[in-house]
């Protein structure tokens, strides 16, 4: 809890990932990936309750053995490739209320297909959205360098044109500006109006980004992904 605020964290983890077969609990470093996610979050001091949101039996069990709580299984309709996470939240939080007769203020989600995150870092996350009263959101981002909109072209007649933001000539990647960053799918937190009024987890024009240079991002997606995701965690872990 955080300035009386109740704080409800959820983490959504279907089983019907394509790339990798049960991505969510496909070992990284010889752990479940999963697992890097619920540590982060047992080790939190603002959240009050933490829930993974899963329709695979062996997902929930794998996820109830490192120390978190399945309250339910996920209905099917809301588990497929086109459901979004906005309403698989939705429903998380609706079910967990009737479940603890409690409202929660603020959600958290915690995806695991990111690793990098900690207990320090969500709380850091929660205490800026809790002390920025106009905040719909604080959302984590990564700084794009190699892939700055500046770089990004279309093709019109055949020619090369720039995309939306002129390429100044010559200029280094870390020179190219405006500073550019992308969402990159770590720590949603979210007012409990902008999910449940709004159904969305960003968007608006008062979404604040986390961004701290010494943390890595690895969105996990495609197998090269584990790869890159492993190189940067021996880096991390020797911090």
């Amino acid at each position: 809890m955080i300035s009386n605020k109740n704080v409800l964290a959820i983490t959504l983890a279907r089983g019907g990932s394509k790339s990798i077969y049960k991505k969510n609990i496909a070992l990284l470093k010889n752990k479940p990936l999963i697992s890097y996610t619920i540590n982060a979050a047992l080790d939190s001091k603002y959240i009050d309750e933490y829930i993974i949101s899963t329709d695979d039996k062996e997902i929930a069990d794998v996820a109830e053995n490192l120390g978190a709580t399945i309250p339910f299984l996920r209905p099917e309709n809301l588990s497929s490739d086109t459901a979004s996470s906005a309403d698989a939240l939705i429903h998380a939080v609706n079910a967990y209320e009737e479940i603890t007769k409690k409202k929660y203020d603020y959600i958290i989600e915690l995806m695991c297909t990111n690793p990098f995150k900690s207990g320090e870092m969500i709380d850091d996350i929660i205490s800026k959205l809790d002390r920025n009263e106009k905040a719909d959101a604080v959302i984590t981002v990564e700084r794009l360098l190699d892939h700055h909109p500046a770089r990004i072209k279309k093709i019109e007649n055949g020619y090369i044109r720039d995309f939306c933001v002129e390429e100044e000539l010559e200029s280094r990647r870390q020179d190219l500006k405006p500073e550019a960053y992308i969402r990159n799918g770590n720590i949603y937190a979210l007012r409990r109006d902008l999910l449940m009024i709004q159904k969305a987890r960003y968007g608006t024009n008062f979404c604040i980004p986390y961004y701290k240079e010494d943390i890595p991002s690895a969105n996990i997606d495609e197998p090269s992904d584990f790869y890159k995701a492993e190189s940067l965690l021996n880096d991390w872990d020797q911090k």
